[in-house]
């Protein structure tokens, strides 16, 4: 099955890889790739690294934060509307209205 999805004039499909982060676990006995860390981008059904492409060391993968929006106040009808949200307003049970 293909997944594709659009984002502005870029098309993301099969080819798009996340970025994972690794670093060595004896940063001692690594390269200075992997002493320090460093990204790598891989496609999501191969298994995580286990030895540095450099050095051959061992390194694990880092849980990283990920970019989420930040919401600081409560949604209104105004903000909704702005954004070209339909906002709709129960009537009856079933029935709904066009604010």
């Amino acid at each position: 099955m293909y997944c594709q999805a659009r984002l502005g004039n870029a098309i993301f499909g099969e080819a798009f890889m996340p970025i994972y982060e690794y670093i060595a676990i004896e940063p001692e006995k690594g390269c200075r790739n992997c002493a320090r860390g460093f990204e790598l981008r891989r496609p999501i059904s191969r298994p995580a690294l286990e030895k540095c492409p450099l050095c051959r060391n061992p390194v694990k993968k880092l849980i990283t934060q990920i970019n989420t929006p930040k919401i600081n106040k409560p949604l209104s009808v105004s903000d909704a509307k702005s954004a070209g949200f339909t906002v709709l307003k129960r009537r009856d049970k079933g029935v709904y209205e066009k604010l």
